[in-house]
């Protein structure tokens, strides 16, 4: 991190706990920490926006908003504009129907979600973008710690659904 900062680079840290970041900030005065996807970044340059339209980050309900968040800050990291919009999981579908004007104008969709991992199908019959589905561990029941989530989005019979692994915000 050290020699990065030197050279001026923007530097992001993952899965950082907050005492760890406290001694972090202690030798980087620039970092910044957001404890919800728990990372840190240090911009010593302004970050152009240069992706192409809109990258939408959805959750499923408001415990999946740290992986959310953490697809925020990775997709803002990399010059993406980034829309949020979180707690419209199949439980609430009619907030995510609501909603579908900004489904319809993005240009890339991430979507999280735990418990069945049952959204980012939805949002795949929804729309004609490429999905990017994001399990987590949120959930009761038979979840499995996400493994319900994951089997659930491997079996999307949506199309343009890729899936990460298991709380993978990154």
């Amino acid at each position: 991190a050290q020699r990065m900062v030197e050279k001026g680079e923007n530097i992001l840290i993952t899965r950082v706990e907050k005492k760890k970041a406290l001694k972090i900030k202690k030798a980087f005065p620039k970092v910044k920490y957001y404890p919800k996807p728990q990372a840190i970044t240090i911009i010593n340059q302004q970050i152009k926006k240069e992706g192409k339209g809109t990258i939408l980050v959805i959750s499923a309900g408001t415990s999946d908003i740290p992986v959310a968040d953490e697809a925020v800050l990775i997709a803002e990291m990399m010059g993406n504009r980034v829309d949020r919009l979180y707690d419209v999981g199949v439980a609430g579908i009619h907030r995510l129907v609501s909603q579908r004007e900004r489904l319809l104008q993005a240009n890339v969709l991430v979507v999280v979600a735990g418990m069945e991992g049952a959204l980012p199908s939805v949002v795949g019959g929804l729309v004609s973008k490429p999905i990017i589905a994001v399990p987590t561990s949120i959930g009761y029941g038979a979840n499995f710690g996400g493994v319900t989530a994951l089997l659930g989005m491997l079996n999307s019979c949506a199309p343009g659904v890729a899936v990460v692994n298991i709380d993978n915000g990154f």
